[in-house]
């Protein structure tokens, strides 16, 4: 018999549940000069955080960048002896616990490497309550494409009807938009509170403690509630 869909929160994770995004603009611009590309600044990068690997590259060198993966690979590699650094938001784990204790599923859904959930699920605390993950490897296209997220309600069995998304960038809250999800964002990944709700975010808080103080009255709360 065929479980009916549950309702959930997709959750992006960089800049949203970890303290990541500032970390990923260092990693960026370095990897930009170290390809080349000193015209590139720590503005741009940040601007374009939210945006998947390759994609990004295209995004800020145009589509016919000739070393797209040459700076992908850079990245990855300026990235990885910051990751020590990297810690959760205050009360993450209390936040998807209680997305939890409400009868909703807790998946992640990030632009990331498969390879990067290894680390990222114990980096928020997640081990016990997150139900599953959706990564780039899973889509051709990921944020700001909606493909992240319409596959992460499809295989997760979610209903899209009470299914919110939340993250913290404009890229986010695109891909949210057009997959025809409500989505919350979050300033806390350095984005203002006026161009998140230019962008289409349904509601903004502070970080992800600030969601949580105000849970039950969030669309959280009410896609809980039925």
């Amino acid at each position: 018999m065929t479980e009916a869909p549950r309702p959930g929160v997709l959750f992006d994770v960089d800049g949203t549940l970890l303290d990541t995004n500032y970390l990923q603009v260092l990693a960026w611009w370095q990897a930009f000069r170290d390809t080349g590309h000193p015209e590139v600044s720590m503005a741009d990068c940040h601007r374009s955080i939210g945006i998947a690997s390759e994609e990004l590259v295209t995004h800020l060198l145009g589509d016919d960048a000739g070393d797209t993966e040459a700076v992908s690979d850079a990245k990855t590699r300026r990235y990885e002896p910051l990751r020590e650094l990297v810690t959760p938001f205050p009360r993450v784990d209390e936040l998807l616990a209680a997305c939890r204790e409400r009868g909703l599923a807790v998946v992640l859904a990030t632009s990331g490497k498969e390879s990067d959930l290894e680390w990222m699920v114990p980096a928020i605390g997640g081990e016990d309550v997150v139900d599953g993950a959706t990564c780039s490897a899973d889509v051709e296209s990921a944020k700001p494409a909606p493909d992240l997220l319409q596959t992460a309600v499809d295989a997760h069995g979610l209903d899209h009807d009470r299914t919110v998304a939340v993250g913290d960038t404009i890229w986010d809250v695109q891909a949210a938009r057009d997959a025809g999800l409500p989505v919350i964002a979050l300033t806390c990944g350095g984005i203002s509170r006026a161009e998140l709700l230019e962008a289409g975010a349904d509601e903004v808080y502070d970080d992800p403690a600030d969601l949580l103080a105000s849970l039950d009255d969030s669309l959280v709360g009410k896609v809980a509630g039925g």
